[in-house]
């Protein structure tokens, strides 16, 4: 027996990706982001409700059409066309396996070429900046110690932000020499070493939860035993950022993943090495891997105290910023 369309959704969502291909939640919730707006589309299309839509009502023409919805209606960028269609490309591939009669339609829509796009300007805050804005938070309130911690660890770190989200006290280890274990895309884990301030900021505030405090308890909360979210994480540094955007034709706002971007622009100002850098972010690809040895947590301090802001210790001067005129690294940065 045939499996309905509706049958084919549910089992891509709750089985191949999370099973079969291991994606952890975000991921998943960005393939159903895409389905949501392409069937509904698709229903407009055949002039009927969704839950009437058949297989063969996703067509090679009107994944195209779709395409074109999202920039030229939608006026989404081509990156984001990009995106839904690797989505599509995705469980297309997935009903040519499980709807052997798709097969063709599947095979065209695979063919369909990812429309080039001008590099994301890449932005990154100065290191004076981010001096200026540590030092210009609030100090008294009944948040001005977690926000203070969470944007240090954000420069500290170069996390992501669903990182910072999923942190837990259990993934910290405050005693010397103080590290994070951080989870991030691919179900990988990596190790950051902390900053002394970094490190002193923290315990203050798990010490504001006392000892009674559960180790599985996020780091960072909106309330009491209940974490941060990733929009509620972008709407507190927004909050605390907005004096340092700045304008223009590409316009830069401080947010939780410009912090990513100035760790690895201030860690290449400081003459660190690019796969140093890397290793740092979590950023390595499988071919980045068989190329390059592991590298040591060493490293990453050597690298941590090359780039420790005015703000939190005395920096010996930093060298040349060659690499600006780097375009090769540059593109790099903005692939972060």
């Amino acid at each position: 027996m045939i499996p309905s369309l509706g049958q084919l959704v549910q089992s891509f969502f709750t089985d191949h990706l999370p099973v079969q291909k291991g994606l952890r939640l975000g991921s998943i919730r960005s393939y159903r982001d895409t389905m949501r707006l392409f069937l509904r589309f698709a229903a407009a299309q055949a002039h009927r409700p969704i839950a009437r839509l058949s297989l063969q009502d996703l067509t090679f023409d009107r994944v195209l059409s779709f395409l074109k919805h999202l920039e030229q209606e939608r006026g989404n960028h081509p990156r984001t066309r990009n995106q839904r269609r690797a989505a599509l490309n995705t469980f297309f591939a997935y009903l040519a396996l499980r709807a052997p009669e798709m097969l063709a339609a599947c095979q065209q829509i695979a063919a369909i070429p990812v429309k080039r796009a001008p590099p994301a300007p890449t932005h990154y805050l100065e290191a004076e900046e981010v001096s200026a804005l540590l030092r210009h938070l609030p100090g008294q309130g009944r948040h001005a110690l977690r926000d203070r911690t969470l944007l240090l660890f954000l420069y500290n770190t170069g996390a992501r932000v669903q990182e910072v989200a999923d942190l837990r006290i259990e993934h910290l280890e405050l005693n010397a020499p103080a590290k994070v274990h951080l989870h991030g895309k691919g179900d990988k884990w990596r190790i950051c070493p902390l900053w002394n301030e970094t490190v002193k900021h923290l315990g203050l505030l798990l010490a504001q939860r006392g000892a009674s405090a559960a180790r599985t308890e996020p780091v960072f909360c909106a309330r009491p035993k209940v974490a941060l979210t990733r929009f509620g994480i972008y709407k507190l540094v927004r909050r605390h950022g907005a004096a340092w955007d700045t304008p223009g034709p590409e316009p830069r706002r401080v947010t939780p993943h410009l912090f990513r971007h100035t760790a690895a622009a201030l860690l290449l100002e400081s003459g660190v090495e690019v796969n140093v850098i890397r290793g740092w972010l979590g950023h390595v690809s499988l071919d980045t891997t068989n190329r390059y040895a592991e590298l040591t947590l060493r490293a990453k301090a050597e690298a941590l105290r090359a780039c420790e802001p005015a703000c939190v210790t005395s920096v010996a001067a930093r060298n040349s910023a060659v690499w600006r005129d780097d375009q090769t690294l540059l593109a790099w940065l903005t692939s972060l």
